[in-house]
């Protein structure tokens, strides 16, 4: 059987041919080392497909020409030779401008080693941005921005300030005055915060600055002495007032107490005068009211009766009698007196009635 007969009899029995395979494989291995090749180096001519890197966008150039069209993150193709690639960062990313110098109002130069900017494109401002001011923004609107206005802050203002005084205003000065430009000519460059960091001057002026520290740092110590030696003064004042208070108190306490055990005792005694006062006039009553009934009684003794009774008693318990011419008369002058008194009491009698 001759080849073509062979080659026939494959076709039929869904055999591929030698050559075939042979493109194929040569074809799929071109596209795989072009692709490599071209995601090894995004930015050459040649390059077919290109990957975009997250955080960032895609934009492109055709024949020099910005197009507007911007490709998101991943894989993508494009025209070689013709169509030129860049990836443009659309996160929040740092940019750090070195070695700044600047003369201060007195004339002295002094350098900052670094300034950081933090900023941010933003996406939907990337066509606007590149079309005005290139790939290289960054350049004009933060490294060139950043040294015209610390030059311009250093010269309206005194090394004691810039490195002292006003040093802790720079960063929100410089954001400011950087975010004013981009807000007015780059609307799309968003600055997030501006760190500066301290200035270089010349050795001599910076031992000064040190002394000038050295000796503020003494005085601030002298007086926060003073004001302890202040405080712990008020104190012991505070507490020699609390305690001369406290003694007050106590004094006040203890003179109420005895005033209290005076006036207690002054209740005592006027209970106990009243009492025996009470009793003095209840005995004075009880002997006047005896008195007055004995008077009484001794009134209605004094009849003739028992006055004549007396009189014979008083006779009859005598030991001794004497006798004379004037017993008679004695006798009867005593029954005359009785007399008299039977009839005045009679007459008295009478007239109550």
């Amino acid at each position: 059987m001759d080849p073509q007969q062979q080659q026939r009899q494959g076709n039929r029995a869904g055999q591929t041919p030698p050559g075939r395979v042979g493109a194929f494989s040569f074809v799929f291995l071109f596209i795989m080392i072009a692709g490599i090749a071209s995601i090894s180096s995004n930015n050459s001519g040649l390059a077919i497909v290109h990957q975009v890197p997250e955080g960032h966008v895609g934009a492109y150039w055709r024949g020099g020409a910005l197009m507007k069209k911007l490709t998101d993150p991943g894989f993508h193709l494009m025209l070689p030779l013709i169509t030129k690639y860049e990836p443009i960062q659309v996160t929040i990313q740092t940019d750090q401008v070195r070695d700044i110098p600047c003369g201060t109002k007195g004339g002295v130069m002094i350098t900052f080693d670094k300034i950081e900017v933090v900023n941010r494109l933003r996406k939907d401002y990337v066509h606007e941005t590149l079309l005005e001011y290139g790939v290289q923004y960054d350049k004009t609107w933060i490294y060139d921005k950043i040294h015209h206005e610390i030059n311009q802050f250093c010269s309206s203002h005194t090394l004691q300030q810039v490195y002292i005084d006003m040093f802790d205003l720079i960063d929100e000065q410089m954001k400011d005055a950087i975010q004013k430009g981009c807000s007015e000519y780059a609307p799309g460059i968003e600055i997030i915060g501006v760190r500066v960091t301290k200035p270089n001057i010349p050795a001599s002026i910076k031992r000064n600055f040190e002394q000038m520290e050295e000796e503020r740092t003494k005085a601030l110590i002298a007086i926060e002495r003073q004001k302890v030696a202040e405080k712990e003064a008020e104190t012991e004042k505070k507490i020699a007032l609390s305690q001369a208070e406290k003694n007050a108190q106590v004094s006040l306490i203890l003179m109420e107490q005895k005033l209290m055990e005076k006036d207690s005792i002054r209740s005592q005694e006027a209970i106990e005068n009243e009492m025996f006062l009470a009793r003095e006039k209840s005995q004075t009553d009880a002997s006047f009211y005896r008195v007055m009934k004995e008077a009484e009684a001794n009134k209605l003794k004094l009849t003739p009766e028992f006055l004549e009774l007396k009189f014979i008693e008083s006779i009859a318990n005598n030991m001794k009698i004497f006798f004379g011419n004037k017993v008679p008369s004695m006798i009867l002058d005593q029954r005359l007196l009785g007399s008299l008194l039977r009839d005045k009491t009679r007459n008295d009698r009478v007239e109550e009635e």
